[in-house]
């Protein structure tokens, strides 16, 4: 029996919703333009149960339409391809819980029905270093990246610019050089990446970069908005750097299409359209156009650390994820997320 026909012996018995409730490893805080991020929180998923039995589960991309309810009754080969993802607009929403039902009735993982394409052992970063030192010092620095380096990361992302919101420029830029530093004294061998959240000017992020051209960066994400002369400039410096640091952009409501095509012009290194807002349907669309690597950004909630990893996994061409530290959907080993060999996602609700 294919893929394809085991899954159209199912119907849609019901649509419901859970409440998924998450915990950081402490209280996030500020970055170039957000206040504290909190200590967790809770979110509404979608429960997907069919007529014989199986479900599947997840975060939803949105908010049900008003006319979700039509849902019910439909064959499920009709709202998704194993090959392709989900095929009805009508099912959009469901793009996650409809990926692990119908990996679930497969008996396979999520990223196997992907196509298995990269590792099940997947590089994960620390995506919790924000600017706890406003409140706390450099102590606030080393505590965090202990933190989570005692929970599994051996790769840190550094929230970088002070200057835009929180502090005078000229003093921002100098504790953001200065935080930088530290974490590569204190973790040599590390891959250190940081991310301005659009918080920079161009001539800002290059004196940046002057300051910490030692550091061996791993990437720059989203030092400014995707302005093509600012990202040429960017590109021109960084060739005159020994330990020449990726560009990842794509994060922040991105135009797609211009992301794709600054990532052919060799302006993008990597594509970060986020895990929930570009979905996996529309990654499973995007992978093949792209002329770059991808690391889908997965800040906000540990569960969509997983749903990266699966999607490194299983579609490859991703270096490296994004962690959000906190207990639950996944394990960090050395640095690794260790997907299991379970249907789905592997998690029950």
């Amino acid at each position: 029996m294919t893929p394809a026909s085991q899954i159209a012996r199912h119907v849609i018995r019901s649509v419901t919703t859970a409440e998924h409730h998450f915990d950081y490893l402490r209280t996030i805080g500020r970055n170039s333009f957000l206040g504290s991020h909190g200590s967790g929180g809770k979110q509404t998923v979608y429960v997907v149960e069919t007529d014989r039995g199986a479900t599947g589960w997840g975060l939803p991309l949105y908010d049900a339409p008003d006319d979700a309810r039509s849902l019910i009754g439909r064959n499920l080969a009709e709202l998704i391809d194993p090959d392709r993802g989900v095929i009805d607009p009508a099912a959009e929403f469901l793009d996650y819980p409809l990926h692990d039902l119908a990996a679930r009735i497969l008996e396979v993982p999520v990223y196997a029905m992907l196509g298995g394409h990269g590792p099940t052992r997947v590089r994960c970063y620390s995506g919790g270093i924000y600017f706890d030192d406003l409140d706390h010092g450099l102590d606030g620095i080393r505590a965090n990246l202990a933190q989570d380096h005692a929970f599994g990361f051996r790769d840190f992302k550094l929230k970088i610019g002070r200057g835009h919101r929180w502090m005078d420029p000229l003093a921002g830029l100098a504790r953001d050089i200065e935080v930088t530093r530290l974490a590569r004294e204190l973790y040599p061998d590390a891959g250190i990446l940081v991310d301005g959240n659009d918080g920079f000017t161009l001539n800002g992020l290059l004196e940046y970069l002057d300051g910490v051209a030692d550091c061996d960066l791993y990437w720059i994400e989203e030092p400014f908005l995707e302005r093509r002369p600012d990202l040429q400039a960017l590109r021109e410096h960084l060739q005159t750097m020994t330990n020449r640091p990726k560009i990842a952009d794509g994060e922040y409501e991105p135009n797609v299409d211009h992301v794709l095509r600054l990532a052919r012009e060799g302006l993008v290194d990597v594509a970060l359209m986020d895990v929930i807002g570009h979905g996996l349907t529309a990654w499973r669309q995007t992978m093949p156009q792209l002329a770059a690597e991808a690391s889908p950004h997965a800040w906000g909630v540990p569960l969509k650390t997983l749903y990266a990893a699966h999607l490194a996994a299983g579609l490859g061409n991703v270096p490296i994820v994004e962690g959000v530290p906190g207990p639950g959907p996944y394990i960090v080993e050395d640095g690794y997320v260790v997907l299991s060999d379970q249907p789905g996602f592997g998690l029950e609700l």
